[in-house]
Formats: C-alpha cells, structure tokens, sequence
C-alpha cells in the first residue's frame, strides 16, 4: 500500500484545522492526503436522542468526508485527495489507519491565549498506541502560524518557516525520532532547534557563598552536557548538511525546557517510547506537557 498523510475528520472545528494542516504536510511530503471519518456503531452524541436514523448518519458522514476532500482539492490544486468512512470504535480504526499512513493528523481544541491543546480521549488513546507519527493540531492553527511574520511584520504564510523544535533524552536518542525531526526541518527549509534538559546537580541547591564549588561543579556538568548534545547531533548534521541547527542545552524540568524553548516553533517534535507489559501503552510526562502547553502542531514519534 502507498504511503499517504491521513487525517482524521469529524464534524468539530479543530478537525477541519488539522485536515488543512495535513494537505499542507502532504504537498511538502510529495503524498496523498486520505481523509478518514470514522461511523461509530452506536455514536455517543447522538444514542441519547432517539429515534437514532442510522441511514442520515451515513449518509451525513459520507457527505462531510466528501465536501472536505472537494474543498482541500480546490484550496491545494494539484494534491491527490481522497476520504473514506470507517466503521468502529473510533480510536481502533484510527490506530489502523496510522498502520498504513507516513504519519497521522488529529486535531485537537486550543486553549486559547493560554496556548497549548485541550486532548481528548480518543486522541490521547491513538497517540499512546499507534506505531506510526501522529501530529495534533489545535482548532484556529492556519497557515502564516506556521512562519515569521513578513518585513512588515504581518503574518504571511509565505515567509520563512518558523523553526522545528525537537525534544531529546541524551540517555536514549533513538534514530526514527532524529530522522523525523531533521526531515521536517529540511522540507521546510527551516531551522532545527534541538532542545535537552539536564538536572541541576545537588549541590546547587545551596548559596554559592557558602559552597564556593558549586559553580565549578555547574559549569563542567553544563559543558559535559552540551558536548554530548553536540556529539548525538553530529551525524545527523552530516546527513542533513543544509539543516542551520541550534543546539540548547538547559538544566532544568525537561517539560519546562522544552515547553519553553517552543514559543515560536513550526513543528514540535516528540518522542514515546513503545514498551509493552501489564500497564499497556502509555504516554511520558514530556510528552504530556507538550500535548497541554504548546501551541504548535506536535509530533509524537513512536520508537524502540
């Protein structure tokens, strides 16, 4: 099967947001877009109001996928769209779709000035359980969102792109997650941020006066650090030569330095680990905090 950018649609406003996030992905991937609504059997919303006209449903759904791909294909001339209904429990056939998919998009409700989404279940559950990239978007993201401000200092979406954030644990970089990153970076012709953060020893928690060592400690455990960044970093810069990479390294709450570090990125990259046991898939703190506080689309990027 050929791979595609899919996105899941329903009929919510940050649905629409991130079925025009995911055609724009797709024409700087060189891919289909595939539209997927999802037909509940029996649908929260509307199994309270009887009688429940199951054939409206469908056919409601089968009308909404297809006016989004109609309006997408006009809006980005050119983009191979097409849009299917599924039956299921949402969340399962989205995890499947992501199975056949380059990445996955799902929108998700700002939290306006405040920044950052508000995630729902169903998209909580497929960020924890999908195999492949699935990026979440909040309602209101439009294209000039995406890059700096012109010379005049209007939004305009054709300007340059604002930078690719990328969050790293220096203990276990993995590769698809660098490889993600530098690639989106590179599709953009933007700059990747590479952002690490490493706690404060404990001696710093005492006054400097009283422990002159403390800073000589801080210091070489900062430059120590900042070496390792670089050095994780370095093949991936031979690989992608035309990637401009900024390499910060902070100490510090990972999720405060990478939420910090993200105000004015395009893209935000993540990683979650696959682990398999008794607890079941899951999603780390970082990435947690990254799904809450950041306003940009997040990428979350399973790995080993």
């Amino acid at each position: 099967m050929a791979p595609t950018v899919t996105v899941g649609l329903d009929d919510a406003p940050e649905s629409r947001a991130a079925a025009e996030w995911a055609a724009r992905e797709a024409l700087l991937r060189r891919l289909p877009l595939k539209i997927v609504l999802v037909l509940e059997p029996s649908p929260r919303r509307v199994a309270r109001t009887p009688p429940l006209d199951l054939e409206r449903y469908r056919q409601w759904a089968e009308r909404t996928a297809q006016e989004s791909a109609e309006g997408i294909r006009l809006r980005h001339p050119g983009l191979d769209v097409t849009a299917e209904v599924l039956t299921g429990t949402v969340s399962d056939v989205l995890c499947e779709a992501a199975g056949h998919a380059e990445l996955l998009v799902l929108g998700s409700r700002g939290l306006g000035r405040l920044g950052g989404h508000l995630v729902g279940s169903v998209a909580l559950a497929v960020v924890a359980r999908a195999e492949r990239p699935v990026v979440l978007v909040r309602a209101g993201e439009g294209a000039a969102d995406e890059h700096r401000p012109d010379p005049a200092g209007v939004p305009s979406a054709a300007a340059p792109f604002r930078p690719v954030v990328l969050g790293l644990d220096l203990d276990r970089p993995d590769g698809t997650l660098m490889e993600f990153a530098f690639d989106a970076a590179a599709r953009r012709r933007a700059p990747l941020r590479a952002v690490h953060a490493w706690p404060e020893p404990p001696t710093s928690f005492h006054d400097p006066d009283d422990v002159p060592g403390d800073v000589d400690v801080h210091d070489s455990l900062e430059r120590g650090q900042a070496a390792l960044l670089t050095k994780t970093l370095h093949p991936w810069r031979q690989k992608f030569p035309d990637v401009e990479v900024i390499e910060a390294s902070r100490s510090g709450s990972a999720a405060q330095v990478l939420v910090a570090a993200s105000h004015d990125a395009s893209l935000v990259v993540v990683g979650r680990r696959v682990r398999t046991g008794l607890f079941g898939s899951h999603i780390g703190h970082v990435t947690q905090a990254a799904l809450h506080h950041i306003a940009a689309p997040v990428a979350v990027v399973a790995h080993g």
